[in-house]
């Protein structure tokens, strides 16, 4: 059995808590990043959104590789569902930067780089139907955690629920929630993500703020903005509270205007 999808596994976490006599290695994480992409009968290409999945388990992968705690259990990725998926989306926005498409887009066959007219195309259409997306991802958050607020279960009627519920936050007719309520995984798969849909959508926030950092600088490689990066972003794990970590590197609370302005929602 394959299971589908990507995903990063840790089967060892970083820590320097080791009993006397213990050799030093077992201080050193050991990660991986499984990503089951299609095969090709031929050659096997990665479309974008491939591409885009590669860095977003590579963010998770770094998010374990360079941890730097004292613990275990505060290492890694065993932080907050709301900060975790920062270290994995903020890779996303390098894979789209034209550098790296010309680095490793290439034809398979004859190695030419991603020609410019192609990733402008991409960038035109990077905003496409975002105010759909938008929507239909919201509605699931805010239904998400409007059910679980609920104190009494008695003779509950969830489609009932779902209709009233929709109508009170002023849905746009014409739309749906992503996942309709009996079959929301995320609703019912475990504690750990029950209220905490929002979480991706929160994420996105943090890390188009995070990315806005590197493009203050006039280089999104900035040696000595990725440096504050790896120290508060990647390696601190939950050694301090992840509004802590985010105020000391960009000096202040997230702003949501980068991540409406990216979205194309900014008017």
């Amino acid at each position: 059995f394959k299971s589908s999808g990507a995903w990063m596994s840790e089967y060892r976490s970083q820590t320097k808590n080791i009993a006397p006599g213990t050799d030093e290695i077992e201080k050193i994480p050991i990660v991986s990043n499984n990503n089951n992409f299609a095969k090709g009968s031929g050659s096997t290409l990665l479309s974008f959104d491939d591409g885009s999945t590669l860095f977003h388990e590579m963010g998770h992968g770094h998010h374990g590789m360079l941890s730097d705690a004292t613990f275990g259990t505060l290492a890694s990725t065993s932080v907050l569902k709301d900060f975790v998926e920062l270290p994995s989306q903020l890779m996303e926005h390098w894979f789209e930067e034209p550098r790296v498409l010309k680095e490793h887009a290439r034809h398979h066959e004859t190695g030419e780089p991603v020609p410019d007219e192609l990733i402008e195309r991409l960038k035109a259409a990077s905003v496409f139907n975002e105010g759909f997306a938008t929507v239909e991802y919201t509605a699931c958050a805010l239904y998400d955690m409007a059910v679980h607020s609920l104190s009494d279960y008695d003779n509950f009627d969830l489609a009932e629920f779902e209709k009233e519920y929709l109508q009170e936050i002023g849905m746009v007719q014409g739309i749906v929630m992503r996942h309709r309520p009996a079959h929301f995984a995320h609703l019912f798969a475990s504690s750990s993500y029950a209220a905490g849909y929002y979480v991706y959508q929160w994420a996105q926030v943090l890390d188009n703020d995070v990315y806005a950092a590197f493009e203050e600088t006039g280089d999104v490689f900035d040696t000595h903005t990725a440096e504050k990066c790896r120290q508060l972003i990647y390696s601190a794990g939950n050694t301090e509270a992840p509004e802590e970590l985010f105020r000391q590197f960009r000096g202040r609370d997230p702003d949501i205007s980068f991540f409406l302005k990216n979205r194309g929602l900014s008017g």
